[in-house]
């Protein structure tokens, strides 16, 4: 499970239009109509929906999915009421659990920070006939499939950690082959994680069975530039004949800054994963060697329209993984670099 509180710095991030709460206030009374009354009401009303985010605060790739999200619920009559856990999987679960009993939203958007403890919380959502969708994060044990793992589940806009991981380490397979040893140092975002357990786990069936390569450095970014930063300057200092940094954008920032400042620009290969600006820069410039491509604009635009739908219509829509239409598996190299664009700064 991720770590309770994730201490970092903050900044106040707002999407325009949206209401970011801590909590919900309890008015409106349950609703008592049939599922198919429902639909025929919220086909002509204003939708109300919760929007439960992982971390909006000091994230740069959860901050333009809230703006999708907003704009495309705004496009489609609906409000969104934004709930913030700020990392802390005990304050999502409270959140959701005041969303259900306000009775005041027709649908729950949720983007999770550990999926299994949210699952009893969900079905009983569904069961109020309230629609949720699920949105990044896998809601559910399985991290390695994006098939809804709820029965009722109105939409499913997820990638695949595993596939992320294991994209990563194709990548370092690639870079490290003119390499024996290539020594490596793995940036987790949050070691603790199932998130990152996931990835480190596709990531290592890609490179097992290649001798040359060992991981023989680790540190977590926290989702931070700054905090990749310090991990990477350890990196270095602890073994100054490293090969390779490998971990997510905001980690590999940081790393970036690191090994200039130790000297080692064009010496040490740089992977990330994220499909951010910075990392498309990084990879047209030569800093980088690589990335790992996600859509998060994509993904916040597409749980809504599809929620949307469903509480509509009471249509569900099918699992929906933007990043699989992407070029190359949505791999990127210096090669490939110009079909990508990127969806959020990094």
């Amino acid at each position: 499970m991720l770590l309770k509180t994730i201490m970092s710095r903050r900044r106040a991030v707002m999407a325009t239009g949206a209401a970011v709460c801590a909590c919900v206030s309890m008015g409106a009374g349950a609703a008592t109509a049939t599922a198919g009354n429902l639909h025929a009401e919220a086909s002509e009303t204003t939708l109300h929906i919760a929007y439960l985010s992982f971390a909006i605060q000091d994230n740069s790739y959860d901050t333009p999915m809230l703006a999708a999200a907003e704009s495309a619920a705004h496009a489609d009559g609906a409000v969104l009421t934004v709930f913030d856990a700020e990392n802390s999987p005990t304050t999502q679960y409270t959140q959701l659990q005041d969303a259900i009993n306000s009775h005041q939203y027709q649908g729950i958007i949720v983007q999770p920070i550990f999926g299994p403890r949210l699952l009893g919380l969900v079905k009983e959502a569904i069961s109020d006939h309230i629609q949720v969708a699920d949105l990044d994060q896998e809601l559910g044990p399985n991290l390695s499939t994006d098939a809804p793992q709820v029965k009722g589940l109105a939409a499913n806009v997820v990638f695949i950690p595993t596939k992320i991981g294991q994209k990563l380490g194709a990548l370092v397979v690639r870079a490290c082959a003119a390499y024996d040893p290539c020594q490596v140092g793995y940036i987790y975002d949050v070691k603790a994680s199932a998130l990152d357990e996931a990835i480190f786990d596709g990531f290592s069936s890609s490179i097992a069975g290649h001798a040359n390569i060992k991981i023989v450095a680790q540190g977590q970014s926290y989702f931070t530039t700054w905090d990749g930063l310090t991990a990477a300057q350890h990196m270095l200092q602890s073994d100054p004949k490293l090969t390779l940094i490998v971990g997510a954008d905001q980690g590999i920032e940081g790393a970036q800054q690191a090994v200039a400042g130790a000297g080692r620009t064009g010496k040490v290969i740089l992977i990330g994963y994220g499909g951010s600006a910075a990392a498309l820069r990084g990879i047209r410039s030569g800093a980088w060697y690589g990335d790992v491509a996600q859509l998060p604009t994509s993904e916040g635009r597409l749980a809504v329209q599809d929620l949307v739908t469903a509480i509509r219509t009471g249509v569900s829509s099918p699992a929906d993984d933007p990043v699989a239409q992407l070029p190359a598996g949505g791999v990127i190299t210096k090669s490939d670099v110009g079909q990508f664009h990127a969806e959020w700064a990094g």
